[in-house]
């Protein structure tokens, strides 16, 4: 009975089992490009191909979310609230963890580093500017105001001085 042991040196090594005939490539090796984007699922199921979108999870969902999971008591009630909320275990194990280190706070407003507006920081910083400028603005009206009457003051004196030069 022949052996199917080359003792030639080869791609396999020396005394390598090979195959009878010489290696044969399939067909997809021998193609020109190895990525065929036709907008189907590569298992040829015929549905569309959708990309992964990342999730952001506010922390009010986070902090109701790890609530609800604590409150529950019945045997697969946690199991059905992942699976409700599409998440997994280790997602709340997560939030928990950043919970306990106080990186979870619910917000009254708006919080720092928020989409869309200023931060809190930011917010807090152009208060303090309006209240500033405000009291600037009010001691500029009271100098213009002071200024019209000394104006209208110089304006008499001038005049009574005219007539009195007559």
């Amino acid at each position: 009975m022949p052996h199917n042991l080359d003792p030639t040196p080869g791609p396999a090594g020396p005394d390598k089992r090979r195959r009878p005939g010489g290696p044969k490539r399939a067909a997809i090796y021998q193609a020109d490009t190895w990525h065929v984007d036709d907008g189907v699922a590569s298992d040829g199921s015929g549905r569309p191909l959708r990309s992964a979108v990342r999730r952001v999870y506010t922390p009010e969902y986070k902090l109701a979310i790890l609530a609800e999971y604590d409150a529950a008591t019945e045997s697969g009630e946690k199991g059905a609230i992942l699976r409700r909320e599409g998440l997994y275990s280790s997602l709340v194990c997560d939030w928990r963890r950043q919970h306990r280190q106080g990186l979870i706070k619910a917000a009254l407003g708006r919080t720092d580093g928020a989409r869309g507006g200023p931060s809190l920081s930011e917010l807090k910083r152009l208060q303090v500017e309006n209240e500033r400028l405000r009291i600037k603005l009010a001691q500029a009206e009271a100098v213009i105001e002071v200024q019209g009457k000394v104006h209208a003051l110089l304006e008499e004196i001038s005049k009574s001085a005219a007539a009195d030069a007559l």
